[in-house]
């Protein structure tokens, strides 16, 4: 199974949009992965229909059991996150605050606390004409994104009934969920447009990518609306042996398409054509 995941240095570059063409310019048996966990919006593009979810937990959190409490204070005095709440003499965990280190639960005199499971997020599968998608939906205030991407595409490994392609819409930016979305990927396609901001982040997130062995290629939206830094664009990716896959034009039509919850290949006009040899030129450089 080939795994590619399309990535970003910063959002809005158009990487869903770019994801969903491929899927939907496939011709090989697939499974999808939408890895953007806290905006998954690969389903919007591909008519999902959701066919089963399952509850997220990530880190543990502190509880008290107001029957053992003493109201002694301890916690609160050593709780360095200010996750823990006083009123009238009753102290309470604020769930959101709590970073699982459990220093409140050692210092307690009377054990009366102790780290539960907390529900972070939840994980769906859904079918689409183009194969099963896995995606889910990070909880607001929840830190642990990188290991709920690390769960997704667990999930779509497991679903996968020998695909040639796993085909992977990542998260924006060079943190930890781009890390655990390119971990164990063979190809990465990178999603740029001619800006500075995302000139400076594609070269960030090639960097990050890199340390991870797979193959990388760019591809750059919107690419005739600031030519001189296009061209800055080009000549980074020669210097630094990138292939630059396809140059999709900016067209109207894409909002269209968008509005339709359709992928651009689908709605006819220059960058839908952009995109067909963007699929063969992916086949040619990066399998």
């Amino acid at each position: 199974m080939i795994k590619m995941a399309v990535v970003s240095g910063k959002g809005g570059t158009g990487k869903t949009m770019v994801s969903a063409a491929l899927a939907d310019l496939n011709p090989d048996s697939q499974i999808l992965a939408d890895c953007d966990v806290e905006a998954a919006n690969l389903r919007l593009l591909l008519n999902a229909e959701l066919q089963g979810q399952e509850p997220f937990y990530g880190l543990e959190a502190a509880l008290i059991d107001q029957e053992l409490c003493i109201s002694c204070g301890t916690c609160f005095d050593n709780c360095r996150f200010g996750a823990i709440s006083e009123e009238d003499g009753r102290y309470e965990v604020q769930t959101m605050h709590c970073e699982g280190c459990a220093v409140c639960e050692l210092v307690c005199p009377e054990d009366a606390i102790k780290m539960v499971k907390v529900q972070n997020g939840e994980l769906f599968v859904s079918k689409t004409n183009h194969g099963t998608l896995v995606h889910a939906r990070l909880y607001p205030g929840s830190g642990t994104s990188g290991l709920l991407v690390s769960q997704v595409k667990g999930k779509a490994e497991e679903l996968a009934e020998n695909p040639r392609w796993m085909l992977v819409d990542g998260p924006p930016g060079t943190g930890c969920p781009l890390i655990a979305t390119v971990s164990g990927m063979d190809a990465v396609l990178v999603v740029t447009e001619p800006s500075v901001s995302a000139l400076h982040d594609l070269k960030r997130v090639v960097n990050v990518s890199r340390r991870f062995g797979p193959k990388i290629a760019v591809v750059i939206n919107r690419f005739d609306l600031e030519p001189e830094i296009c061209q800055r664009i080009r000549d980074y990716c020669e210097e630094e042996g990138l292939a630059v896959v396809g140059e999709i034009p900016f067209d109207p039509q894409v909002v269209e398409a968008v509005r339709q919850g359709l992928p651009i290949s689908r709605c006819g006009g220059p960058a839908s054509e952009a995109m067909k040899p963007v699929w063969d030129a992916i086949n040619r450089e990066l399998i």
